[in-house]
This record gives C-alpha cells, structure tokens and sequence, in this order.
C-alpha cells in the first residue's frame, strides 16, 4: 500500500527539484543574455573608440595642411609686400632723379600739409583743455 504522505513528500521533492533547476536554467539564461548585452556593448564602444581616433587624427592632419597653406600664404603674402616695395622705392628714385625741381616742390608741399594738420590739432588740443 502507498503511503500518502511519502507520496506528498515525493511530489513536493520532486516539485521542489523541478523549480531549483527551472531556477538555474532562468538564471543561466539571464547570465547567457546579460554577457551577450555586455559584448555587443564592448564591440560598440571600441568602434566608437576606432571612429574617434580616426576622426582625431583626420583633425591632425587638415589642422597641419592649414598651417602649412597658412605659412606657405603669409610668406607669399612678405615676398610680394618686399617686391611692391623695391618697385615703389626705385620708382621714386627715378622720378627724383629725372624730376628734381618737381620733386623738390612736392616735398615741400607734403611738408606745408603735415605741419598745417598739426597746427590744427594742437589747436583742437588746447580747446580741449
């Protein structure tokens, strides 16, 4: 004959094993899922990281071009300003010398209107004071 109760304890075993493993494998498969997450996460922030790099040195390299085309402007930029300069001071030197009298009167001339502006402006001065 079987006893009821040794029964009921087996079935309440049994029940009780079927949980605990329904338990582990819900918990192994939450493990298995997480770790999963994890990695995707871990793959996504290296090429993140890859792309940022990238983007850096990408930076690096046009912030040198630009220095360099900047240089390479500012230099082009003196050569032309000293060229313009021998050809006005040779120019001037020419007029000078083929037109001395001339030369002489716009001097003066040029002279006459500094001291005028001066004039002016240390009147304008005085007013002030």
């Amino acid at each position: 004959m079987n006893n009821p109760l040794k029964t009921l304890g087996e079935d309440a075993s049994t029940l009780a094993h079927e949980a605990a493993q329904a338990a582990e494998h819900s918990m192994r498969s939450m493990q298995r899922t997480t770790q999963q997450g994890l990695d995707r996460m871990a793959d996504e922030l290296n090429d993140v990281r890859a792309q940022t790099n990238s983007a850096i040195k990408q930076l690096t390299r046009e912030a040198d071009s630009l220095r360099h085309r900047g240089m390479d402007a500012a230099r082009e930029g003196s050569h032309q300003l000293r060229e313009r300069s021998a050809h006005m001071r040779d120019a001037t030197t020419s007029y000078i010398q083929h037109e001395p009298v001339k030369s002489m009167l716009m001097a003066a001339a040029v002279g006459a209107a500094l001291v005028g502006m001066v004039v002016l402006l240390g009147r304008g001065e005085d007013r002030r004071h």
